[in-house]
């Protein structure tokens, strides 16, 4: 048992013995592997309610103990569930559960899109319009902590080029940090339903990427529009940046092309991300 805040929590270390990872050894092809299975760990503790909204998990270095895997594996599926917003992370603090109330329903978007047979083009139309008007608003009313949030997820594409699954979170935090800085909650939680409901199967993909200097480099020019506050480049530069995504994803996983692809949902709690997101202020 680990105690959380003055009282007594069950621990991911007493689940089930068969939900315990028995792996004495990462290497870097089981490593990708053992990432999504600590994924499901933790949401599967969330799903049953042994972790709660607003709570903080254990540390990094317990969850390893626990889970019989290394820090870097425990950290990097703490990021993969940061970009889905099933968790926040308060610097100098924790790591803990989101807790704001579910506006729109990551899990029922994605479910609705399986249903109704949503194209890939349809999703990329929708990011399009939606996401190049953030692009515009971001340059118009963003503050210099939004500037400064964009800024140091472009310097972290940089820096995880050679990983793609790493470099897939920073860019998820790219354009969350860009719907932030819109000043439009409204607008932004439609953009996170939607790139949500996408990253999961956009990770699964991911490591066929090649290119990732060009991809970074066009994110670096959609933050120099923004913070020049040039709001027609940069709503340009995002459209161009999503097309070629678009172009790009497809080549990758040329089954997408037919639409949502069929399969089971992990077992992660549904939770709209809040982090960021600030109430709307009127331009001066």
């Amino acid at each position: 048992m680990i105690a959380h805040h003055g009282r007594t929590h069950v621990s991911p270390s007493e689940l089930p013995s068969a939900t315990r990872l028995r792996t004495p050894s990462e290497s870097p092809e089981s490593r990708h592997h053992l990432v999504e299975r600590v994924v499901e760990r933790i949401g599967k503790s969330i799903k049953d309610r042994l972790l709660n909204p607003g709570e903080r998990l254990p540390s990094e270095r317990d969850l390893a103990r626990q889970l019989k895997v290394s820090r870097a594996t425990v950290r990097h599926a703490i990021q993969c569930l940061t970009a889905m917003a099933v968790l926040k992370i308060r610097p100098g603090v924790g790591t803990f559960v989101a807790d704001g109330p579910p506006e729109i329903g990551r899990f029922s978007f994605a479910l609705i899109g399986a249903l109704y047979g949503f194209q890939p083009w349809q999703m990329f139309e929708a990011r399009i319009i939606l996401e190049s008007s953030l692009a515009a608003l971001a340059a118009e009313r963003g503050k210099e902590r939004h500037f400064l949030a964009l800024a140091e997820e472009v310097a972290e594409m940089y820096a995880t080029c050679q990983d793609p699954a790493k470099y897939l979170i920073h860019d998820v935090r790219f354009h969350r940090a860009i719907a932030s800085a819109s000043g439009n909650p409204i607008l932004a939680a439609l953009m996170e339903t939607i790139v949500t409901a996408l990253y999961e199967n956009r990770r699964e993909t991911v490591h066929g990427t090649t290119n990732l200097n060009e991809s970074a480099q066009i994110h670096r020019d959609i933050y120099h529009a923004i913070h020049a506050r040039n709001a027609a480049c940069a709503r340009r530069l995002m459209e161009q940046h999503l097309r070629r995504a678009e172009a790009a994803q497809l080549d990758e996983n040329p089954r997408a092309a037919s639409g949502f692809e069929s399969r089971s949902a992990p077992p992660i709690v549904q939770a709209l991300p809040r982090e960021q997101i600030q109430p709307r202020t009127k331009p001066s």
